[in-house]
């Protein structure tokens, strides 16, 4: 049975809000910003049909509460949630205390958030969809007491090695170990960081592959049928997090892009994957094989790049789908035009080991232009509050071919203005600029070996 959606309670802020409601306009869907007290006079809620406070400015009484956001869905008479990405995007109670509410969330089914949420979970389903995994073990501090327990542990899996989180992501419970005397007090930094960033120590052993790169697939399903939207690199990263994403990923070769296809569909069928969705691989560049990072169950701050190669809204799928619809593409509908890359701009400062920049944006002015989008929720006088995420903005150039989308982002990125806090436009246009990045295919150490020449003086835009 199918429904329309009259009203939709957006659960989160920035530009990801801004984006979803825009969209949600278009679709003639009234929406409601759930915001905290930070975020009361933000575009966003400008943008938003009406505002209802969720709580305080810190994100864990606001945006990243369950009771808060459930309640102010009720309250508002949603008939849905949408939660973008990150707080609330891929939690399972959530999910359940809205169904039980009578109300939508905009994303898969809670049984499947709980499987893909947890990487460990999410390892043992690909493994029994039969995509390649790297050896990995569950560890925990007590399992380090004495020496011989670490050796064994690295023994079966390898060095170098990572220790992983085993819930969340964004770069946080991550720790490099390339000698076993380092195991004990990576695990136990590594467990109570996860602990304080997701509410979950638990973290695992993984062998670390270098040189690599990371890229994704998109998928949508509907619960019976799965697609893909291309695929995305994802490389060029700072402490695991992305700063510039580009569909399609360069230089794969058309039996290895296949494959990588290939294989997010396959995981996402035996997922009877339902929404939007990214398949995250790690790519071994010595052997040119991939292994199964982990599943994004939501929209993926990049997905403006596959948007922009396909022509599909993957948010307005997103509704499709969430309405109770089938999908309304086949894989035959879908068909990449061009490349396109994305940059993050960030209120950070590059000079100073990428420290947040909070504070009062001065002034504020994007390019526009053919093959030029911005998605962005700062202007002239807005606050950039000390409580969440950095982005700012994210600025992404489509054209015919991946030079000519380089020319493009580099001159829009040229034409941006975000005076009052510092950023890392300067250093963002040094990498495209490279040699290395212009050849494509740069491995996820690029931006480290390339930062010091990037931003020498940790420049503000």
């Amino acid at each position: 049975m199918t429904h329309g959606f009259g009203r939709v309670l957006v659960a989160n802020r920035g530009e990801i809000a801004a984006r979803v409601i825009r969209t949600c306009a278009r679709l003639g869907i009234e929406t409601v910003l759930a915001a905290s007290d930070a975020d009361l006079d933000s575009v966003p809620a400008r943008l938003a049909d009406k505002v209802i406070r969720v709580g305080p400015a810190p994100a864990s009484a606001s945006y990243l509460s369950v009771e808060a956001v459930t309640s102010a869905a009720v309250t508002a008479g949603a008939d849905a949630v949408h939660p973008g990405y990150g707080f609330l995007s891929e939690n399972a109670r959530l999910a359940r205390a809205l169904a039980a509410a009578g109300i939508t969330f905009i994303g898969p089914a809670p049984r499947t958030l709980e499987l893909t949420g947890d990487k460990l979970a999410a390892r043992e389903q690909a493994v029994a969809a039969g995509i390649a995994v790297l050896p990995a073990e569950h560890v925990t501090p007590e399992d380090l007491a004495d020496a011989a327990a670490g050796a064994g542990l690295t023994g079966r899996v390898g060095l170098p090695a990572l220790v992983k989180a085993a819930g969340g992501g964004g770069g946080r419970g991550l720790r490099v170990v390339r000698d076993p005397a380092q195991l004990s007090a990576a695990v136990a930094v590594a467990s109570a960081e996860a602990q304080a960033a997701f509410g979950d120590p638990r973290v695992y052993l993984e062998r670390y592959v270098a040189p690599a790169r990371h890229v994704e697939v998109q998928i949508l399903g509907d619960g019976e049928r799965v697609i893909h939207l291309g695929d995305r690199d994802c490389s060029v990263q700072r402490r695991y997090q992305k700063l510039i994403e580009e569909a399609p990923a360069p230089g794969l070769g058309a039996g290895l892009r296949e494959r990588l296809h290939q294989a997010a569909v396959t995981l996402g069928a035996h997922l009877r994957y339902q929404g939007a969705g990214t398949v995250e691989f790690l790519l071994d560049v010595t052997r040119g094989e991939f292994y199964f990072l982990e599943v994004n169950a939501r929209v993926q701050v990049e997905h403006p790049v596959t948007e922009a190669i396909t022509g599909h809204d993957i948010v307005a799928e997103q509704i499709w789908i969430a309405e109770g619809r089938p999908l309304r593409l086949a894989q035959a509908d879908v068909r990449l035009s061009g490349h396109a890359i994305e940059c993050r701009l960030n209120a950070e400062d590059p000079g100073r080991g990428f420290l947040p920049s909070p504070g009062m944006i001065t002034s504020a002015a994007f390019p526009a232009g053919p093959g030029i989008r911005v998605d962005t929720h700062v202007q002239a006088g807005a606050p950039v509050p000390p409580h969440y995420d950095s982005l700012l903005a994210k600025v992404i150039a489509h054209a015919a071919s991946r030079d000519a989308a380089v020319d493009r982002l580099l001159g829009a990125l040229g034409r941006c203005e975000i005076t009052g806090v510092a950023t890392n436009v300067a250093m963002q246009r040094a990498l495209l600029a490279t040699a290395e990045f212009r050849q494509g295919g740069v491995d996820t150490s690029y931006l480290e070996r390339h930062v010091a020449a990037a931003a020498p003086d940790g420049s503000r835009a």
